[in-house]
């Protein structure tokens, strides 16, 4: 035990400078404005890691063009369930934001958000059918409206040109488009709310590595960190504990010793980028273009042709491609994978390499692509792809989660809160959607680690998120005022359905 005249008190220590950790602490500033706040990040620089701009796709996940997220049953139908979670999980987001822009937590939303397009696209008669299946079952839900389906070649050129030029279209095409799409730099989102976190007087520590969590015995946790830069420790005794480090939160979860975190395994997989160096054709593309994944690949390998907009500059990505590293991080150590194996989990990481051999099949396909080989993928959406207006960039690493499912184990889609029964610490496991539902994630954080403050903070809760406790999609009128309200808070007025009581969009 450490001296205890050297150990630090705070009330609330944050793992990790990312959405996540600087979502919950803007929460939690908002609701206990007393509470001292310290965030430990092990890099030196704020958003480093998975929300880098350039390390996400930045979509603004709502299910408005991921295809995994409405996946076509036996019988043909297509399931929405999912889609319609993750959009209400994507309108709190929307309306926490836009509470932050009107008091000033953020600054001009266009440094953050900006409309685009999310289209969807298939190609082939059976995919083309799957589409407008899927069109069929979204645009009638008050989430999903102003949908449109598109199956002229004509309007598909009109709208997306770079994706037309060259195409044969006797092999037809679909497209399920939306307006009211965003593209969000998560990078700058999360350096404005830590930056608002630091002015209002947290203890944000750049280049500190939480290296163990030790539960004291009145409940607290004492909190080992080492100075990256000088080796020094450092030591803090805190009443809550938020493990929000992406691939890092395993690891640290399961040294906490926390029962919880039993049975969870993680799979990591690396991303890589095509990125356009062409400005002319940057300039012919603006949307966000998703289409079918490969099969056996993960649900974050989701092919997608990504308008971005970074620093007011216009971008394009193409990808992603999958590489493998056993390493949690994408500057981790390369025994992280076999570090995170533990008797608890055994099973559950064998159950998932049996299951998953279409992922190892993908994966090595992947790792054996050369570069004139990506550009070739790439032709599904560019027709004419040339590589030399591409280059190749590594994007943040994601550890997809592994579940304890009867003997053995699932790979999972999504993310999942692990909290402590006592509720004095919890983590983030897991990937896509991932940002784009930062704040309904830790709402559920708050509600599960406070329960007895959660009921205190309601008003100022929904004085933040309007909807909250709410299903916007069995309340349209709530929705319509809360969407109008965010459109208008966060620049996005011209992102608004063409709705007025009328059907949606009929097939162009």
């Amino acid at each position: 035990m450490p001296n205890a005249a050297k150990i630090e008190k705070t009330d609330v220590v944050l793992i990790g400078a990312g959405i996540m950790s600087a979502t919950l602490g803007a929460l939690l500033r908002q609701v206990q404005p007393d509470w001292s706040i310290t965030v430990f990040e092990r890099l030196d620089a704020a958003a480093a890691e998975s929300s880098d701009p350039w390390n996400n796709a930045g979509t603004g996940h709502s299910a408005l063009c991921e295809l995994n997220y409405t996946p076509q049953n036996a019988d043909g139908s297509v399931e929405i369930t999912k889609a319609i979670d993750i959009n209400e999980r994507f309108q709190v987001s929307r309306q926490f934001w836009s509470y932050a822009v009107e008091t000033g937590i953020l600054a001009e939303p266009s440094n953050f958000i900006n409309p685009i397009p999310h289209v969807s696209f298939t190609h082939g008669e059976a995919d083309v059918r799957y589409l407008r299946k899927r069109y069929e079952a979204l645009s009638r839900h008050p989430l999903f409206e102003g949908m449109e389906f598109i199956d002229s070649p004509d309007e598909f050129a009109r709208r997306l040109p770079l994706m037309a030029r060259g195409r044969d279209f006797s092999d037809p095409v679909a497209l399920n488009w939306t307006d009211a799409g965003t593209d969000i730099d998560f990078g700058e989102l999360t350096t404005e709310l830590l930056a608002y976190l630091g002015a209002s007087g947290a203890d944000l520590a750049f280049g500190h590595e939480v290296r163990n969590l030790t539960k004291q015995s009145d409940g607290s946790w004492l909190v080992k960190v080492r100075n990256t830069r000088t080796g020094k420790a450092r030591v803090v005794n805190a009443k809550f504990v938020f493990v929000g480090a992406g691939g890092g939160a395993l690891p640290l979860l399961q040294k906490s010793g926390i029962k919880e975190i039993s049975g969870f395994g993680g799979f990591p997989v690396s991303g890589l980028f095509l990125r356009c160096t062409n400005p002319e054709l940057i300039a012919k593309h603006e949307a966000k273009v998703y289409g079918k994944a490969a099969v056996g690949a993960p649900p974050m390998s989701v092919p997608h042709l990504d308008t971005r907009v970074i620093d007011g500059d216009r971008g394009l990505l193409f990808g992603p491609y999958a590489g493998w590293t056993p390493k949690f991080l994408k500057d981790g150590g390369y025994t992280d994978l076999l570090k995170s194996v533990k008797p608890n989990n055994l099973f559950s990481m064998l159950g998932v390499g049996v299951t998953e051999l279409g992922l190892v099949k993908y994966l090595v396909s992947e790792l054996l692509k050369s570069q004139a080989g990506r550009v070739d993928a790439m032709e599904e959406f560019i027709p004419r792809a040339d590589g030399h207006d591409w280059e190749l960039i590594i994007a943040g690493q994601r550890v997809q989660m592994i579940r304890r499912k009867g003997a053995g184990g699932v790979l999972e889609l999504g993310t999942a809160v692990v909290a402590a029964e006592d509720g004095t610490i919890a983590g983030l496991l897991g990937a896509s959607p991932g940002a784009s539902t930062c704040v309904s994630a830790m709402l559920d954080v708050m509600q599960k680690c406070f329960p007895h403050e959660y009921a205190s903070w309601q008003p100022k809760l929904k004085e933040m998120v309007p909807s909250l406790g709410v299903k916007l999609s069995e309340n349209q009128a709530l929705f319509r005022e809360v969407w109008d309200w965010s459109n208008k808070a966060l620049r996005l007025e011209s992102n608004t359905p063409d709705t007025e009581g009328v059907a949606p969009h009929a097939a162009v």
